[in-house]
C-alpha cells in the first residue's frame, strides 16, 4: 500500500458564510485531518467549522484524503 506525504489537504466549505469556498490545511502532527477550523473574516469575525463526514482521496491507495468537508458552527466576534 502506498503511502501518501503531503502535509496537507483541500477544506471544503459546505455551508455557512464561506459555502464553497476551499481552503488549504495542514493535517495534524499525528497526520490527521483537523477536527476544527478557525478562518478570519472581515472586520474582527472569525467563522468557526468542524469536519464533517466527506473525504475524498486522490487515489484509492492513499492513506491521506487530499479533500475534506467541513460544516459552519458559529461565527466569533472579536
Amino acid at each position: 500500500m502506498e503511502t501518501s506525504t503531503t502535509s496537507s489537504y483541500t477544506a471544503k466549505l459546505i455551508d455557512g458564510p464561506l459555502e464553497g469556498k476551499t481552503v488549504a490545511t495542514a493535517f495534524l502532527e499525528t497526520g490527521e485531518p483537523r477536527p476544527r477550523l478557525e478562518l478570519s473574516g472581515e472586520h474582527g469575525k472569525r467563522y468557526v467549522y468542524s469536519r464533517a463526514g466527506g473525504l475524498e482521496f486522490s487515489s484509492e491507495n492513499d492513506d491521506r484524503p487530499s479533500a475534506v468537508e467541513y460544516r459552519f458552527l458559529e461565527t466569533v466576534f472579536d
